[in-house]
């Protein structure tokens, strides 16, 4: 129908969501916790190859607990990419830690391995700890980025929110830092509502982040505590519709990217169309098809698809340029701005057909006229 509204990512249901939510009530483990929690976090443990998984109410949650537990606090020094959505940041400001902003560059329009040493080297003193997103559900420049990390002794924590699915060399985004995070937000890939997860290798570590998940309670049969922690931990009811989810990950993957084909098909041939490029050796799920226009205003082309019902983004504005950060250092190029001002996201949901995006596209060029 082409009036119907197309949404940018909406949640697309395997079918078989509501059958185990039915089994959650059956069996009335409704809290926090229970058999389902514990089938999805090894449906992660399978994907990734990840020893320990720890399913959250977010992934800003999942962050906070790893910089908890990497024992980050006041005054320290995290690096991040600029380029990115704020739940991926402000986890630094929960530990009263200083955010130092690294630009992007133009191969991955993710985090620039250069400015990272250049971030390095400037810092006032050594960082603690890499934040690391891969935008878009396309990868960051890992080799690069991991060597510079092992060189000076700073602990990589991947936010792979946005890449699901995701490889690099065969092996899955999350899992070459110290800590990997994957959102299940309404929008994502996969989603359960709301909701994250939290791997590593180090089982330590994910211990004493469970322990924090969980309001700090020490082992004892009344309510004991020695340290403070957070309600952070997944329901039962979430889980069971992310135990559906994983089901399908592998065709929601082959669905983005054929939506992705199809726009490169249909636009491919405008000179001032540029697609977010993927990185050798690397496979994307390409969560959203984003591109830029050279000369177009990116908002006036926003804008006429959504008069005619169809949902569209700008691509994230860069956290150096927010002004809650204003005061913040930030290495920088100029390739993140240039990405937000030309930037946009397209329809991509994975219920998409040809049709859909043979609509946005005919509407897009009409607006570039």
């Amino acid at each position: 129908m082409q009036n119907q509204r197309l949404f940018l990512s909406p949640p697309h249901m395997s079918g078989r969501e509501q059958s185990y939510i039915a089994d959650v009530f059956e069996s009335n483990y409704i809290a926090p916790l229970g058999p389902m929690v514990d089938r999805f976090e090894h449906s992660i443990r399978d994907l990734t190859r990840v020893p320990y998984a720890l399913a959250l109410s977010s992934a800003t949650a999942a962050l906070h607990l790893a910089l908890r537990v990497l024992g980050i606090g006041a005054g320290d020094i995290v690096l991040t990419s600029s380029f990115t959505f704020i739940g991926g940041v402000a986890p630094i400001l929960y530990q009263n830690a200083t955010p130092v902003f690294i630009d992007s560059d133009s191969g991955s329009w993710n985090l620039d391995p250069l400015l990272l040493e250049e971030a390095i080297e400037r810092s006032p003193k050594k960082p603690k700890a890499l934040i690391l997103a891969h935008l878009y559900g396309q990868c960051a420049d890992l080799e690069k980025i991991i060597a510079l990390c092992n060189l000076h002794g700073i602990a990589l924590i991947e936010d792979a929110a946005e890449s699901l699915g995701t490889t690099y060399n065969g092996q899955q985004t999350g899992t070459f830092g110290t800590f990997g995070v994957y959102s299940f937000n309404g929008n994502k890939i996969l989603t359960t509502s709301g909701g994250g997860m939290l791997i590593s290798s180090n089982k330590e570590l994910i211990e004493k982040a469970r322990f924090y998940s969980t309001q700090a309670r020490d082992d004892a049969p009344h309510y004991e505590h020695t340290d403070y922690g957070y309600n952070y931990r997944m329901s039962n009811i979430l889980a069971a519709i992310g135990v559906a989810q994983m089901e399908v990950l592998q065709e929601r993957i082959a669905t983005r990217r054929q939506i992705f084909e199809w726009y490169t098909q249909a636009l491919g041939d405008i000179g001032e169309i540029t697609f977010m490029p993927e990185l050798p050796h690397t496979k994307g799920n390409r969560w959203l098809t984003a591109l830029t226009f050279e000369h177009s205003n990116p908002n006036r082309i926003r804008l006429a698809l959504e008069d005619k019902n169809i949902e569209s983004r700008p691509l994230w504005k860069p956290m150096h340029l927010q002004p809650l950060f204003k005061d913040a250092m930030c290495c920088e190029n100029g390739t993140s701005q240039r990405l937000f001002e030309k930037g946009l996201c397209l329809p991509s949901g994975t219920q998409m057909n040809r049709d859909d995006v043979e609509r946005v596209c005919t509407l897009l060029k009409k607006a570039l006229q």
